[in-house]
């Protein structure tokens, strides 16, 4: 199972980004190999529609669960539809939003965010 993490940053002490289609990193963690990869999420240099962007990749990377803060109603239906769990995280480090998520301790998302939330 692989799972994408919304991050800051690169690495894995990175912090988790709220945001879903305006974060700068996916972090890819691979549960069979226990590896991390970074992808740069391409909805960053979208002027619209981040959110469909960011959702298009992770569906692309064939992952089955996202961990982030917030989806907007667009990527929230394109996860929903492509079968991907969302789930609910503070900011903590990556590697943290992982070992939470495989003792299930995080919330899944359950309904979109508002539109352009992202946009700081």
């Amino acid at each position: 199972m692989k799972v994408a993490v919304c991050a800051k940053s690169q690495g894995i002490k990175a912090s988790t980004d709220d945001r879903f289609g305006r974060c700068e990193y996916f972090l890819i963690y691979d549960n069979e190999t226990k590896e991390y990869k970074a992808v740069a999420n391409k909805g960053v240099a979208s002027s619209q529609g981040a959110g469909i962007a960011a959702a298009s990749q992770v569906i692309d990377e064939n992952v089955s669960a996202v961990i982030t803060g917030n989806l907007g109603p667009n990527a929230f239906e394109l996860i929903e539809k492509a079968g991907i769990k969302a789930y609910g995280c503070e900011a903590v480090p990556v590697y943290r939003a992982v070992e939470m998520f495989q003792k299930d301790q995080l919330t899944a998302v359950s309904f979109a965010g508002r539109a352009h939330q992202g946009m700081r």
